[in-house]
């Protein structure tokens, strides 16, 4: 009974409901996305400006609480840089509402250089000055089926 209580607390932190959730770093196993595996996320990002510095895809449960807050992603793959369109598996841990953002980190120094970086997010909403890059959880919400769900996601510059 204890460890299905700690399982249960787990998956219960893993969906957001609680404070804290240990991400949790991975490879892009495209493997993950095949036909027939899942629940997980086939993630298309598009307009890579450059084969330079890095590419960070993480999933977030797409709650208010949860979204974009530090430390609190579920899944963070990262890799290096392609020019064009790149292709991520990202597992999730149910069926459920997620939201995905991903930077290019032009120069792989670790940090957001505004005028440098590209990003983007699940469902490609508009970012402007007023909302600081970071839309709202219902903006890139999307539904996680039980299987592999696609996505695109384009990358925007300065």
């Amino acid at each position: 009974m204890k460890k299905f209580l700690a399982v249960l607390a787990v998956s219960a932190l893993a969906l957001g409901s609680g404070t804290a959730v240990a991400g949790q770093e991975i490879s892009n196993d495209l493997s993950r996305c095949a036909a027939g595996k899942g629940p997980a996320v086939l993630v298309s990002v598009r307009g890579v400006k450059e084969s330079t510095g890095r590419i960070r895809v993480q999933s977030y449960p797409a709650t208010g609480s949860a979204w974009l807050a530090k430390g609190r992603w579920l899944h963070r793959v990262e890799s290096r840089a392609s020019a064009g369109n790149m292709t991520f598996c990202v597992p999730v841990p149910a069926e459920g509402s997620y939201g995905i953002a991903v930077r290019h980190d032009r120069n792989a120094n670790g940090k957001t250089d505004i005028r440098e970086d590209g990003g983007g997010f699940s469902n490609n909403p508009s970012i402007n000055i007023f909302n600081l890059g970071k839309p709202s959880a219902s903006k890139v919400a999307f539904q996680a089926g039980p299987g592999v769900t696609r996505i695109s996601i384009n990358l925007k510059y300065m």
